[in-house]
């Protein structure tokens, strides 16, 4: 960004349409809301504007939203970027980078803990615990005193938190574990 952008922000009326643009993007790429569509954002911030030249400046956003998300672009990488986007032939103008740098700033983190819950494939380990019991009763001798490990893991679906009484667990128990002599004694 050059520094004649920092110094001059963009009027607020031309910015808010790039900046709802920006919006509808992260909604509908990031944040799964799927109501939202191209049409919906031409018709709603630049109806005047023809489906070509607005198919064209979407792409363009799109491309560069893309890029600033998945490199997790921090202020000075971000300020870089946009001043490399400015002097490239077709690229953006500082009003644009401004309101792009404006719109970073506030959705930074929540695209990228979008961009992480994607990134999961299952469940997530909520909670662990676990305990080593000795059994004190059995009808047969040699089975007193053999240590057996229960482990309780909680469960839950990328995104969504997990309630101890809702969740799905599993308890394993593990094998007793047998010196020879003891296997010899049950033989």
């Amino acid at each position: 960004m050059a520094a004649t952008a920092q110094q001059q922000p963009p009027p607020p009326e031309a910015a808010k349409p790039l900046l709802g643009l920006l919006n509808g993007i992260a909604q509908a790429t990031y944040y799964g809301n799927t109501e939202i569509t191209q049409e919906l954002l031409r018709d709603q911030l630049y109806p005047e504007a023809a489906a070509q030249e607005f198919g064209a400046l979407l792409a363009k956003m799109t491309g560069i939203v893309k890029s600033i998300a998945s490199a997790d672009m921090d202020s000075n990488q971000l300020e870089a970027f946009l001043t490399a986007q400015t002097k490239k032939p077709g690229g953006i103008t500082p009003d644009q980078a401004a309101v792009i740098a404006k719109f970073w700033k506030n959705h930074r983190v929540k695209i990228r803990e979008s961009l992480i819950n994607q990134s999961k494939w299952g469940n997530t380990l909520k909670n662990i615990n676990w305990r080593v019991d000795l059994k004190s009763q059995s009808r047969h001798i040699h089975q007193l005193n053999s240590p057996v490990a229960i482990v309780e893991m909680e469960l839950g679906k990328n995104g969504q938190a997990s309630l101890k009484g809702q969740s799905r667990r599993q308890i394993w128990k593990e094998a007793e574990k047998k010196t020879p002599r003891q296997r010899e004694e049950r033989s």
